[in-house]
């Protein structure tokens, strides 16, 4: 592993004042960074690590001014047992639930979840042996003409094929949530993006302070369901969040694009209408609309159509 200092920030603004000093990157739970640091998959791994564990106040679940407020340091089994989010934000109790192995989610935050990087085995691959186009501008995308069985379905956003693969992402995009950072508030279905290896809007000196999802109106369910090799542990192949209710509906598909994936026509399917199996596969089947199979991945669609209607039914 590469050497680099340690920045130990007692507040958010050390955290944001070493980050801007140049190859600095944030450090909490760290069952994502370090992995890529011992890995040494990256050309531009980072001089600096800034500790944002020690921060006060950055680890809560409270309703207030009618909304969920989740610090961004919140650990993953916390929002998972929460009865709070149980009861009102069920789609988000249910992700936090399935992220990775209880070890895991003892020490993952939500903030971690939601800003970790893309899974692709050769972006990953250790030493960078593939030096890829995320990594490199005049790289290509090896997932492209190599193994692809766990790529997008949906295309490529600036050429590159690798999927958003958190759990609690789609939940909170269904939910219509805001992130909140050191900088800014932005809606969460606008908070992800491909930028070189970055995978949201993040600026290097930014950090995600808090997440904030507004009560659902009255009479909206909703539901999150993964599909993954190993059900105990693993990355989704598949996933998806709904929320729904009278004129209410939103249906969030995730780990099938570069971004977590609102597929509007499967929500305009069950809007307005009563739930029941014809409604629900009417919404599988509109979701996958568009959908196009890399050579290897052609079974993500029937599953991105099955894991809609199967989401859909649980908001019943």
């Amino acid at each position: 592993m590469k050497k680099f200092t340690y920045v130990d920030a007692k507040t958010v603004q050390e955290a944001t004042t070493a980050l801007a000093k140049g190859k600095a990157q944030v450090i909490a739970g760290g069952t994502d960074l370090i992995t890529r640091l011992r890995g040494m998959i990256s050309p531009s791994a980072p001089d600096t690590l800034v500790n944002i564990k020690n921060i006060p106040n950055l680890s809560y679940i409270k309703e207030e001014s009618g909304m969920l407020k989740i610090g961004a340091l919140t650990k993953l089994v916390d929002i998972a047992k929460s009865s709070v989010v149980q009861s009102k934000y069920a789609a988000l109790a249910q992700a936090a639930g399935k992220v990775g192995t209880p070890e895991l989610r003892n020490m993952g935050t939500i903030g971690g979840n939601l800003c970790q990087g893309v899974r692709c085995w050769y972006y990953r691959a250790e030493h960078n042996f593939f030096n890829c186009l995320r990594k490199n501008t005049s790289g290509i995308c090896y997932a492209l003409v190599g193994d692809n069985r766990y790529h997008s379905i949906f295309g490529a956003a600036s050429g590159c094929v690798a999927v958003n693969p958190s759990d609690t992402a789609p939940a909170l995009v269904a939910l219509d949530a805001k992130i909140v950072t050191s900088k800014k508030t932005v809606n969460a279905a606008d908070f992800f993006t491909i930028k070189g290896e970055k995978t949201t809007v993040l600026d290097d000196d930014e950090i995600v302070t808090e997440i904030q999802v507004p009560t659902p109106a009255t009479g909206v369910k909703s539901a999150f369901r993964k599909f993954a090799i190993r059900k105990a542990f693993d990355f989704p192949i598949v996933n998806c969040a709904a929320a729904i209710g009278g004129s209410n509906a939103k249906i969030v598909l995730n780990a099938v694009y570069n971004t977590p994936k609102v597929v509007t026509a499967a929500a305009d399917a069950v809007k307005g209408k009563t739930i029941d199996n014809t409604v629900a596969a009417a919404a599988g089947a509109a979701a996958v609309t568009g959908a196009a199979a890399l050579p290897n991945n052609k079974y993500m669609i029937q599953i991105a159509k099955t894991i809609v209607t199967r989401t859909v039914l649980d908001c019943k």
